[in-house]
């Protein structure tokens, strides 16, 4: 029986400060690295929903 799926919902946080007690911050540019690469995966999603879309 096949599962179609309607509808996916991201939900994603991103923070600069680690929680007491971590490691370390890592340095000012891994930041904007994680902000990339979340804005690369997003885009991807986002391309194979409209390739899913077209008839």
């Amino acid at each position: 029986m096949p599962v179609f799926v309607d509808e996916v919902v991201i939900n994603l946080e991103v923070r600069n400060n680690p929680p007491a007690g971590s490691a370390p911050a890592s340095p000012v540019g891994a930041a904007d690295d994680k902000q990339a690469l979340i804005a690369e995966c997003v885009e991807r999603v986002l391309e194979i929903l409209r390739e899913r879309e077209e008839p």
